[in-house]
């Protein structure tokens, strides 16, 4: 986020903001007992808009142009005025003299303000400062701006009073609009990318009666017809996959999960998620489509494989490494889990030997996880896939077929952070239900994020699902390293905030 942004705290004291309020509304009150109330307006044709203006200038050519915009800044000089005013792609400056616009409407001027909304048409000229510019004929006021705008030239303080208010950060910071362009252009990529490959775009229920395909904490909500509790899904996974046992072969959904869990830069209750499945491949298959979706997104919105977040330069461009789990923990801290396979006790005192600290029944899986993610994942900053994921952590995936304990599952990692996740899908029914008991042990032992059983899931998988690569990516958390954004936050419209007592 740009520095230059708005700064509501240099909003005049209450008292001032009182009668700047009261002033305009009885520049209201004047223009509409003269027959002049901008909110009766209902339509405003316009044929350009300031970008175009711009960009099809030529000098000899007096093109008249019809446009419509926010009044930003205004400069009076007796009889003329320059005005400044923004629409979608940019801002144009207008001249209005009295001469051309007439006496009535010059003199209705006197109550416009910055911030009001108005429609113009004029022919484009060239001042002698050499900016282009539109030499108006007619101004219309279109919508009246009862609140003033937030002092233009500081620095914003409180950067939750712009998530809060992001309609005025919108208004006054052009750079904040281009990011969610971005995040436009990267969801339309994404289909398109797909929907060239095959795959057929879906949606499955928001509101679950069983919360599945993900260890979180669901949201709570009441069905009154029903007289039944409900979840908002924490993953479309199990629905999917009933999708790829129907035939469908190659399904994807984006849409918004919801998880009740902590706020971070890197965490929102609600966020958006792409998952697709396909059938007849595994998870190589899905780390082949991953590393080529990111890099050609990369290249797409950012012009270049190799781009800079924050401080740092990442390199999309593929092929990404691909490490196992054991073989990562070995690498960054020194833990060779290999070396005591399966041996849970040894596990347990290999943590301990640097801290980490694991429940005194602590399996294998679950120490090399845990020393996986305490330790080792922060360090993770090029694009990283890692592979073969404990059985103790991934409840809905195929086992390696020589290594049991372990599962054909991998995540994705940029900047040290999570952004995919990957499996072979589980597809033994007999299994996946021994694992679903499994889950049923830990939250009756208190774990809120553990799975509970689906068992219409189980009948589905009794029916017979192919092999099947399944993927899920935050997209969040991807669209903030491709538009070099440091919080969740920026690259949410409307970022979940606690109300202001």
């Amino acid at each position: 986020m740009a520095d230059n942004t708005i700064n509501i705290q240099e909003e005049p004291s209450e008292e001032n903001l009182n009668e700047i309020l009261q002033i305009r509304r009885d520049k209201l009150q004047q223009l509409q007992q003269e027959g002049n109330d901008p909110f009766a307006i209902t339509k405003f044709d316009i044929n350009s808009s300031a970008a175009d203006i711009v960009a099809n200038f030529e000098e000899d050519t007096k093109r008249v142009v019809t446009i419509a915009g926010r009044i930003m800044s205004w400069r009076k000089m007796g009889k003329a005025s320059f005005m400044d005013i923004r629409d979608r792609s940019g801002r144009i400056q207008l001249y209005l003299r009295k001469d051309d616009i007439g006496v009535e409407t010059f003199e209705d001027l006197k109550k416009w303000d910055i911030g009001d909304i108005i429609g113009i048409t004029g022919f484009v000229f060239k001042t002698k400062m050499g900016e282009i510019s539109v030499h108006c004929s007619n101004v219309t006021l279109l919508s009246k701006s009862l609140r003033p705008l937030p002092e233009k030239f500081h620095g914003l303080k409180d950067t939750e009073l712009r998530y809060r208010q992001r309609y005025v950060d919108l208004i006054m910071n052009p750079e904040v609009k281009d990011t969610f362009v971005k995040r436009s252009q990267i969801m339309k990529f994404i289909r398109e990318y797909l929907d060239n490959r095959g795959y057929i775009e879906v949606e499955t229920p928001i509101l679950n009666t069983i919360p599945g395909g993900a260890a979180a904490r669901p949201f709570i909500t009441h069905h009154n017809s029903l007289d039944m509790d409900m979840y908002l899904r924490i993953a479309p996974e199990l629905y999917l996959k009933r999708l790829i046992v129907g035939g469908m072969e190659k399904v994807y959904e984006i849409g918004r999960l919801f998880r009740n869990e902590g706020m971070s830069i890197k965490h929102n209750p609600e966020f958006t998620n792409i998952e697709l499945y396909e059938a007849y491949t595994d998870y190589n298959d899905m780390m082949d489509l991953t590393e080529d979706l990111v890099s050609k997104l990369a290249f797409k919105i950012c012009g270049s494989e190799e781009i800079q977040y924050q401080e740092t330069q990442i390199n999309m461009a593929k092929p990404w490494p691909r490490i196992t789990m054991a073989d990562a923990v070995k690498q960054h801290i020194g833990l060779d889990f290999e070396a005591i396979a399966n041996n849970h006790e040894a596990a347990r005192k290999l943590c301990g030997s640097i801290g980490i600290e694991v429940k005194a029944d602590a399996s294998w899986g679950t120490c090399l996880y845990t020393a996986f993610d305490q330790r080792v994942e922060e360090k993770l900053i090029q694009p990283t896939f890692i592979i073969n994921y404990p059985v103790e952590v991934s409840h809905l995936t195929k086992r390696c077929p020589n290594r049991p304990e372990l599962t054909e599952r991998f995540e994705f990692f940029i900047y040290g952070r999570e952004l995919g996740n990957a499996y072979s899908e589980l597809n033994d029914p007999i299994d996946q239900l021994e694992r679903f008991k499994d889950q049923i042990k830990l939250r009756e032992d208190g774990d809120e994020e553990a799975n509970m059983l689906d068992e219409d899931f189980i009948t589905s998988l009794e029916y017979g699902m192919p092999p099947t690569g399944g993927l899920g990516i935050g997209l969040e958390r991807l669209i903030m390293f491709l538009t070099n954004s440091a919080s969740i936050r920026d690259v949410l419209l409307f970022p979940t905030m606690k109300p202001i007592d």
